[in-house]
């Protein structure tokens, strides 16, 4: 496992609403002790999209304090926009956000904490890390 995780918004929402399976709250407790977390700008705009209340964006901006933010590099979009073509090639449709994340986390040589089945098919793609319960 490498010493940066980006978790994916998937299980931020599980995690923050406290739907988590027992498994994966102790794997993100662990995932979060002693490695470095880094959120990038998207996941950041993806739970404050999907906040009930001021008081959730206020607990959101609080944690994530505790983060690197990452950003992106020069060709970050352009990367993400050919992985999503590459995968259309093959029949898989994959949302250009998934794809940007996937991308994110490969430049910052993080590993993916993820819900989504999808990124099985990214992580064929361009050798992604994912771990996960």
């Amino acid at each position: 496992m490498r010493d940066k995780v980006l978790i994916d918004t998937s299980v931020w929402i599980d995690y923050l609403q406290g739907s988590a399976q027992p498994v994966l709250q102790q794997f993100v407790d662990d995932a979060l002790a002693g490695k470095e977390d880094v959120v990038p700008k998207i996941v950041i705009a993806e739970l404050i999209q999907g906040a009930r209340t001021e008081k959730d964006i206020e607990f959101i901006k609080e944690l994530l304090e505790a983060f690197t933010i990452v950003g992106e590099g020069e060709k970050s979009w352009f990367n993400a926009g050919i992985l999503s073509f590459d995968l259309k090639k093959k029949g898989k449709t994959i949302n250009l956000a998934d794809c940007y994340i996937s991308v994110i986390a490969k430049e910052n040589r993080a590993s993916l904490l993820t819900l989504d089945k999808h990124f099985k098919d990214i992580q064929k793609e361009i050798g992604l890390e994912l771990i996960g319960p």
